[in-house]
């Protein structure tokens, strides 16, 4: 008998482990962008498509994904997207921006704001990129209010530099996303 209560102990923390799965709500999550140029800074945003993440508290291992759609971006000047999507997301060919996660530091409390760090691979031209996203999580009746600031060195990663001789343009772009996630089962 005490050999047995001694096995279930053990294996408890297994059996128990919190698993966590929550689904983004397209329709509640802002994604916006900010480049800074000579002149001025280019505002705009994307759409997201879809976006799931499942993580184990007891491990921080975290899996799903998060898909932005790249033909969505929108900068509000005609000519300005149209060679953002031509010449440096080449977005008629890589039309999806995606986001994998593998592990969650942190943990996320049942109350308040917590701060954790989302550690995946975004996928840009076709091209996997390590990052890890600091975020801000405070739970909700449905779910999560989740918010992240993050810097892609673009230029680094490959894309084309969007620079032209009167118009210099910073190799890096900001991201902010802020965004509304329900508990799924």
């Amino acid at each position: 008998m005490k050999k047995l209560l001694i096995v279930l102990l053990l294996w408890c923390p297994l059996g128990f482990a919190q698993q966590s799965a929550y689904e983004f709500d397209s329709a509640h999550t802002k994604i916006v962008f900010k480049l800074e140029t000579g002149l001025h800074t280019v505002h705009g945003d994307f759409k997201l498509k879809r976006g799931i993440v499942r993580y184990d508290a007891a491990t921080g291992k975290a899996s799903g994904e998060i898909v932005i759609d790249a033909t969505s971006g929108n900068s509000n000047s005609e000519s300005r997207d149209h060679r953002m999507h031509k010449n440096v997301l080449e977005s008629a060919k890589f039309t999806d921006i995606t986001f994998v996660p593998d592990r969650l530091d942190g943990r996320v409390a049942n109350e308040g704001e917590s701060e954790v760090k989302l550690h995946g691979m975004m996928t840009l031209l076709g091209k996997e990129h390590e990052m890890t996203l600091p975020a801000k999580v405070q739970p909700t009746k449905e779910g999560l209010s989740v918010s992240t600031h993050f810097v892609v060195p673009y230029i680094q990663w490959g894309l084309k530099n969007p620079s032209t001789f009167v118009l210099r343009v910073s190799h890096d772009v900001q991201i902010e996303i802020e965004a509304t996630l329900g508990a799924t089962k």
